[in-house]
Formats: structure tokens, sequence, C-alpha cells
């Protein structure tokens, strides 16, 4: 076992995860038994369900988008509660025997499946610190992290916690959030129901939530801030959460977030100039796409910028960068693009938002595209049958979410365009 820090203070044990150092022989073989268990009634589990995290053709992104389309959607007529939940040591707590009954009822074969119970229930481990040594010991629950199997292993344990809350409920492997429209007492009520399943769950399954991390964002301005309970404990109500890597707020502002965002990049940039004494572009170039861009272009399709100020500020990071290039320390911003081949944030925003919707409507995701977009009816497509419903909404952050800001935009794509055949060709 290797003790990764994750995040808090370093003295403190808790913040420290146990990651798995296993042989390369036996990831091989993990790899072949992976290809076993993920066939297809595995397949159809995770594609019907709400989980993003270890999917193919899913990601941060596909979570964040699909969660709050529905969430924007509804705020902008009703208010709404989003409740963050998180499990306290989710991949330790596994039950092994619950994980086995799992294992048989998803029509896997019974040799693989008594393969995984033996590779669980005969493993020892033993901590490694600065090259020092813990003794063996047994493992009585848990799937390894930094295994091959572990996560598949731990996604299909939990792929039934959205049982009777679908629609309402989105996970990233064990970080779970889900929303609730509270503009009625019976909105209310529907919600805090749907905790108390999610807490049955738990028990029945002998997993606990943490929860001093689970918090409630309330959205709108007439939310009355309802308390929720999970169990026997309410749940704190938060101003601002940090969902996946991204912060959000009680006013669905980004401002926070671009902040956050255009501080650690003009660090990471101050880091590269000092340590850089090379200044050619192919240099340069490609360590600021590789640790700064990296920051700025983080699940950007989700976040909403449509204040000037805030497109400016990132903005100025990247015209930063280009003026660190020997050589075009004399040129104008627009100028060092065109000398180093590069466009512009703004442009490089808005083909992220054409490549999304492209993967999103070609399937590519999943079945995220389905409940994303409406297609517009075939009368009045001109011979595009991938044409848009351009919905109309009062909230400005509605108005510029991904999925509404985008339509217009497709929608006036040329039809040789639309109908690429790839990705690469659109």
């Amino acid at each position: 076992m290797w003790s990764l820090f994750s995040r808090g203070r370093k003295e403190d044990l808790s913040n420290y995860r146990p990651v798995s150092l296993t042989s390369i022989l036996g990831k091989v073989f993990e790899m072949i038994t992976k290809d076993h268990i993920c066939g297809s009634p595995v397949r159809k589990i995770m594609q019907q369900g709400n989980q993003h995290g270890l999917v193919v053709g899913r990601s941060c992104l596909t979570n964040l988008v699909s969660f709050y389309d529905r969430v924007t959607k509804c705020l902008d007529a009703v208010e709404v509660d989003v409740v963050f939940l998180d499990f306290s040591k989710a991949f330790d707590t596994v039950t092994h025997p619950i994980l086995i009954n799992i294992l048989r009822g998803c029509d896997i074969d019974v040799y693989i499946v008594w393969w995984v119970a033996t590779w669980l229930s005969s493993c020892t481990q033993r901590v490694v610190v600065d090259g020092l040594v813990s003794t063996w010991k047994d493992v009585g629950s848990g799937v390894p992290q930094g295994s091959v199997l572990g996560p598949v292993d731990f996604n299909i344990f939990i792929s039934d916690l959205d049982a009777g809350v679908k629609r309402t409920l989105s996970k990233f492997v064990d970080d779970t959030k889900l929303w609730g429209e509270v503009h009625a007492p019976e909105g209310r009520e529907r919600l805090q129901a749907n905790l108390d399943r999610l807490e049955k769950w738990a028990v029945y399954n002998r997993m606990q939530y943490n929860k001093d991390k689970c918090r409630v964002l309330h959205l709108g301005q007439k939310n009355i801030q309802h308390t929720y309970w999970l169990g026997s404990d309410p749940l704190s109500s938060t101003e601002a959460e940090r969902d996946l890597g991204v912060l959000v707020d009680s006013k669905m502002n980004i401002r926070r977030q671009c902040n956050e965002t255009v501080s650690k990049a003009n660090c990471t940039l101050s880091c590269i100039s000092r340590c850089m004494t090379n200044r050619t572009k192919e240099v340069i170039l490609p360590l600021c796409a590789a640790l700064v861009r990296l920051q700025l272009e983080y699940c950007v399709q989700f976040q909403v910028l449509y204040f000037k100020k805030d497109v400016d500020r990132l903005e100025r990071v990247q015209r930063r960068a280009t003026h660190m290039v020997r050589g075009l320390q004399d040129e104008l911003y627009e100028g060092r693009l065109r000398d180093l081949d590069l466009f512009s944030l703004r442009k490089r925003r808005l083909r992220g938002d054409l490549v999304a919707t492209y993967k999103s409507i070609r399937g590519m995701q999943q079945g995220i595209g389905d409940t994303l977009f409406t297609r517009a009816p075939l009368g009045v497509t001109r011979n595009n049958r991938h044409k848009l419903t351009e919905n109309r909404f009062w909230l400005d952050i509605t108005k510029n979410f991904f999925v509404v800001r985008v339509a217009k935009i497709w929608n006036g794509l040329l039809r040789e365009v639309v109908l690429s055949p790839t990705l690469e060709v659109f």
C-alpha cells in the first residue's frame, strides 16, 4: 500500500488515501477479467444509470452539464435545492459478500464471480512510508484503490443507489448529488423522502455517509432554505460548494470560480517564467498548453461566462503567456496569435461547445445527448435532421447555459458540417 495525500492538513492521517501497488502480471489478469465483467449486461446497467465516473463516453463535464441543465431550467420558474452527499471511505468499506451477491445478479459468468470472490477474500496488504514497511494485514472489506478491477467493482456495487430517484440524482464514482423543486411543501417532502431512501440504502449495504461533508445548496431568491435530515442528523447549508472541481454558488454565478482559475493559472505562468530561460515558442507553447490552458478550460462548457469582465480576465492570462515568447513582445495580441497559430480563448470555447454538441447528438456520450437536446420537428429542419429546438427562458443563467446557448449556433452551421461522418471531419 502507498499512502497518497489527498488534501487538507498533512498532519491529519484521514487526509491520506491507501493506493494499492499491485504487480504487473496481476493487473494484466485483472484487465482480462474486466473485459468479461464489463459485458453487455453490466454495460447496459452503466449506460442506463446516472453514473458518470469510470464509464466510457462520460466524464466530469457530462456529469455537470446533464445535472445542472435540469436544475437551471427548473430554476427559471421555481426554487431548487441541491444536496451534495459524500460517502465515508467509500472504496474501503465495500462489504465483500454484498458485492459478490450483486455480481451474481448481473448475469456474469459464475467462474468470473468465483475468481473475484477469491481475489478479494485472499488479499493482504501493508503500508510503505519513506521506505519503511508495516506488517502484513488481512483485508476484511473494500475494493483495492489503484487496481484495475477496484473501480469497476465499486461502480457495480452502487449501481442501484439511484433506484427510485432517477432524473434527480447524479453520480461520479462515489460523489453523489440530487436536486428537487422546493417551491411547494410537496417538493420538499419528496426531496426528504429521497434522502431517507438513500440513507436506508447505505444502512442496508453497510456504508456510511460523511455527514460533515454532506451539504445543501439553496437556489432561488425566494428559497425558504428548508432544513433536511440524513438519518438523525440535520444537513448544513452552504453558500458555495465545490462540485467536481468547479465552485458552484447559491446564485449559480461563476465569478468565484473564474477568480480562482485566473489566480492559479497566473501562478503557474509565473513559475514557468521564473524557471525557463529558453523562451522560444517550441518550449513555451507546450508548457502553457499542458499546464496553463488545462486550468483555463477545465469543464468550460459548463461554466456560464456572460460577464465581459470574466471573459477578459481569462483572456489576459493567454495574452500574458504569448507575450513571454521571444521575439513577439512588441507585437499586438492578435498578431502574436497569428504568428503562433493560436485561437483566442473565446474562439476555443465556441469550438468546444460545438464539439461537445456533436458528440452528444451522435451518441458518443452514452445516452447523454437524448436527455440534453430536443430535436426540431422534421418539417422545419430543411433536410437537416440534427436541428435543435431553441427554447426561451427568463433568467440569464438559464439563457446562457451550455444546452440553451449552443442551440442557435448549432442550427446556423452548414448542413455538410452538421452531417460530418466523424468528429475529425467535423
